[in-house]
C-alpha cells in the first residue's frame, strides 16, 4: 500500500523569475486543506545539501499565515545555485575540486526528515535532476518556470507573463528614443532557443522587424523593410532580436577554421569574440546593430534588455498561474501522481510525465499563430 502523505517540502530551482512567492503560497494552502505539513527547502537542494551554512538547517517551516505576510514580488526560499546533486563540488583528501554523487544522501536526509513528497518548482535543467531523483524513489512534482516560454509539453511557463510585460514596457521607451533621436534602435531580449518573448514583445510593441532563433535572418529583408518606411516619411526604426537568433548567411571557410581552432584551445568558449566568447549577452544586438548601419547608412545604437526583466512584480496572470500550479501540484500527490509535471494546456491544467518534458524545448513552430499575426502586421520576420 502506498505511504499516506503527511508532511512535503518545497524548492525553487536556478533562476529567478517575478512571483516565485505565489507558488509556495498556492502549495501551502492546498495542503493545509489536506492537514499536511509544509516545509521549504533553502535555496534549491543547497539547504539539505550543506545544512551547516544555514541557521534553520536549511528547512523553514510554511504555514497559511507565514503566506499571507508574502510579498508576491519576493522569492522566501531562495533558489538553487546550480548545484546538481549528483555533481556536487567537494574537496577530496588531497585539497582538490572533485565531484561527487550526493543523491543518496539527498535522498536520506529527506527520509529523515519524514519528507514524503517534493513540489519543484524548476526550469528544463531541473526537471532533469528531479526525473533522476524520482527514478530513485524520490516522489515529487514539477512545476515549469521559465522566463523564455520554451519548456515542453506546457502551453505557458509560470513567469514568462510577468516577463513579457516587462519587455513590452522596455520596449515602449526603446521605440521612443529612437523617434526622438532619429535612430534605429536594436534591442536585444530573452531566447536562446526559443523565439517566443522576441515575438510577442514586438507583436505588442509593433517592431519593424523581429528576429529569433526559429528562423535565420537575412538582413537585406530587414533593410528593405526599413527603407520602404524612410520612404513613407518614417525617421527611427525599432528592430528586437532574441539572444540566440543567427544569421542565414553561412560561414566563410575562414571563420570556420578559426572557430575549430578556438574550439581545440578553449572547449568551453563559443564562436564570439571580444566580451562574448563566454558570456553571449549583447553579441546578437551588437552584430545586427552593425550590420544595419553599414547596409542603412543610418546610425542604430544596440540595447540589452534581457537579464533586467527577470525582476519585478508579478502580473495579475502569473499570480493566478502561481497559485493555480502550486494547488495542482498538491492535488497531484493527494491522487497518488508523481513523477510528472503541472502543464497549462488551455483551459486546463494537467499533468504531463517527467519523461516527455525533458531534454525538449518548445520552439516557434513555422505555422504558429503568432508567425502569421506577425507578418499581417507587416513586421519583418527576416526569413
Amino acid at each position: 500500500m502506498t505511504t499516506p502523505i503527511k508532511r512535503i517540502a518545497i524548492n525553487v530551482g536556478a533562476g529567478y523569475v517575478p512571483g516565485l512567492n505565489t507558488v509556495i503560497s498556492g502549495a501551502v494552502l492546498a495542503a493545509n486543506e489536506l492537514g499536511w505539513e509544509v516545509v521549504g527547502i533553502r535555496d534549491g537542494f543547497e539547504g539539505l545539501l550543506f545544512r551547516d551554512r544555514y541557521p534553520d538547517r536549511g528547512l523553514v517551516s510554511l504555514t497559511p499565515q507565514l503566506t499571507a505576510t508574502l510579498d508576491p514580488a519576493g522569492v522566501l526560499l531562495g533558489t538553487a545555485v546550480r548545484n546538481d546533486p549528483f555533481h556536487v563540488r567537494t574537496i577530496n583528501a588531497d585539497s582538490l575540486v572533485e565531484e561527487v554523487d550526493q543523491s543518496e544522501a539527498l535522498l536520506e536526509t529527506l527520509r529523515q526528515e519524514g519528507i514524503d513528497a517534493v513540489v519543484s518548482v524548476v526550469g528544463s535543467r531541473g526537471l532533469t535532476i528531479l526525473y533522476k531523483l524520482h527514478r530513485k524513489g524520490l516522489k515529487t512534482v514539477c512545476i515549469p518556470r521559465s522566463t523564455e516560454n520554451d519548456m515542453a509539453a506546457t502551453a505557458l511557463s509560470f513567469g514568462f507573463n510577468s516577463t513579457l510585460s516587462d519587455t513590452v514596457a522596455m520596449l515602449d521607451r526603446a521605440k521612443q528614443a529612437a523617434q526622438a533621436a532619429h535612430q534605429i534602435a536594436v534591442v536585444e531580449v530573452l531566447g536562446t532557443h526559443a523565439g517566443w518573448l522576441a515575438l510577442q514583445a514586438g507583436m505588442a510593441v509593433c517592431a519593424d522587424a523581429v528576429l529569433i532563433p526559429e528562423i535565420p535572418y537575412d538582413l537585406p529583408k530587414v533593410v528593405a523593410k526599413l527603407q520602404v518606411k524612410a520612404k513613407a516619411g518614417g525617421t527611427y526604426g525599432l528592430v528586437v532580436v532574441a539572444e540566440g537568433a543567427v544569421s542565414a548567411e553561412p560561414d566563410t571557410p575562414e571563420e570556420t577554421a578559426i572557430s575549430a581552432l578556438k574550439a581545440a584551445l578553449s572547449p568551453l568558449a563559443n564562436d564570439y569574440e571580444g566580451a562574448h566568447v563566454i558570456q553571449r549577452s549583447g553579441y546578437a544586438a551588437e552584430t545586427v546593430a552593425l550590420q544595419l548601419q553599414r547596409l542603412t547608412d543610418h546610425e542604430t545604437y544596440p540595447l540589452v534588455v534581457g537579464p533586467w526583466v527577470k525582476g519585478g512584480v508579478p502580473t495579475a496572470v502569473d499570480r493566478q498561474l502561481g497559485l493555480g500550479y502550486g494547488a495542482a501540484a498538491v492535488r497531484a500527490l493527494n491522487t497518488g501522481q508523481t513523477g510528472v509535471m503541472v502543464a497549462f494546456q488551455p483551459p486546463d491544467l494537467t499533468l504531463v510525465p517527467l519523461a516527455q518534458a525533458i531534454n525538449k524545448v518548445r520552439t516557434v513552430p513555422a505555422n504558429s499563430e503568432f508567425i502569421q499575426i506577425a507578418r499581417s502586421l507587416g513586421i519583418c520576420l527576416g526569413g
